[in-house]
């Protein structure tokens, strides 16, 4: 006989009465006909909202990105790294060895007046280098009135008890100028004559100033310059500072003609203050067979150390050329001639002398 099952009562109050029926109150719906579980009823819920939900196409794959292939990310490429830059000393020492290599073997050459071009380039102007840019500051204004090539004659004035200004006009022509040109100075024999500082001279490209190695220069394509005022405008005292002294008889106008090259006023404004001469004493002068021995505020009291220049401001201006086409060789020999363009040089010089001097606020400063 099978066990018998007990079938608890649940009451209904539907209908405002109670009523005991058979059965739980879970089952209610599945004993009724057509009655719906809470499965069946979450079951139509989600078929329900799947039915409301938009239907949706096959995803498409992604198009790979810039440096991703088909197989996943593609490793960036690798940017190639410059070798640095070995440092100064480095290459300072390369060319001191390149230099010492030509000299032992001769590679290098010597033009007729003594110009040596490896000489001055590699050891002459990297020695006064420092001193044009940082001690001096120098400003080079007008270089563009210096044509890049071809034969032409630099007129400068002179100061500065000791002849820096002519080196300072090399150095700015062989740093400044685009073509990088070399300036020929013509200088007194007393130069010559001096040891180490004549030989020196001569390796950098001076010669002696005289007509006949001024036109050969001229005539081979050579920028020359000469400095008319010489030994008077340099040994000048501080109180005529600025103030140009005669400039001789001319013989740089009768070259120039001879030659046909233009002429180039060049103005220098701070060289004037680098040994201010406040005095000289003339019999030690003439012992040393010297123009003058100079006195300044720091030589000879400070001994060697009154030999550094001060650090003034400098600049150098290059004029407008003063063209000599319409000249012929001949007029060379005409004194009238030669003494009115000495003359219009000269006045071209102390011009912009007068207006770079009005330019400038402060000795050292600029």
């Amino acid at each position: 006989m099978p066990e018998a099952r007990v079938i608890p009562l649940r009451a209904d109050k539907t209908g405002g009465r109670t009523r005991w029926r058979l059965g739980e109150g879970r089952d209610r719906g599945a004993n009724r006909p057509g009655g719906r579980t809470r499965a069946g009823t979450e079951a139509t819920r989600e078929t329900t909202r799947t039915r409301s939900r938009p239907a949706t196409s096959t995803p498409r794959p992604r198009p790979p990105h810039d440096g991703e292939g088909a197989d996943g990310p593609a490793v960036p490429p690798v940017a190639a790294v410059p070798d640095p830059e070995p440092p100064a000393w480095e290459a300072s020492l390369e060319d001191a060895l390149r230099f010492l290599r030509r000299r032992l073997s001769g590679d290098y050459t010597v033009d007729e007046f003594g110009y040596d071009a490896d000489l001055a380039d590699s050891v002459l102007a990297p020695a006064l280098r420092p001193l044009y840019e940082h001690w001096f500051r120098v400003e080079a204004l007008g270089l563009h009135h210096v044509p890049d090539a071809g034969g032409a004659l630099v007129v400068a004035n002179h100061s500065g008890t000791l002849p820096l200004d002519a080196l300072m006009t090399i150095q700015a022509l062989h740093d400044e100028h685009p073509a990088g040109r070399r300036l020929r100075l013509l200088g007194a024999d007393l130069m010559f004559r001096l040891p180490v500082v004549g030989e020196l001279a001569r390796k950098n490209g001076a010669t002696l100033a005289c007509n006949a190695d001024a036109e050969r220069l001229m005539r081979s394509g050579e920028l020359v310059g000469v400095f008319p005022e010489g030994f008077k405008g340099i040994g000048k005292p501080f109180k005529d500072r600025y103030k140009l002294q005669r400039f001789g008889r001319g013989g740089f106008v009768s070259a120039a003609l001879r030659t046909g090259v233009p002429i180039i006023p060049c103005s220098i404004v701070g060289a004037e203050e680098i040994y201010p001469k406040i005095g000289e004493i003339a019999p030690l002068a003439r012992l040393l067979g010297a123009p003058y021995f100079p006195i300044t505020p720091t030589f000879p009291l400070l001994g060697p150390l009154g030999l550094v220049p001060l650090p003034s401001k400098w600049y150098i201006e290059f004029g407008e050329p003063i063209s000599l086409d319409g000249y012929t060789p001949a007029d060379a020999e005409d004194p009238m001639l030669v003494f009115n363009l000495t003359d219009q040089v000269r006045e071209t010089i102390q011009h912009t002398l007068y207006r770079l001097l009005s330019q400038r606020r402060n000795v050292f400063l600029g």
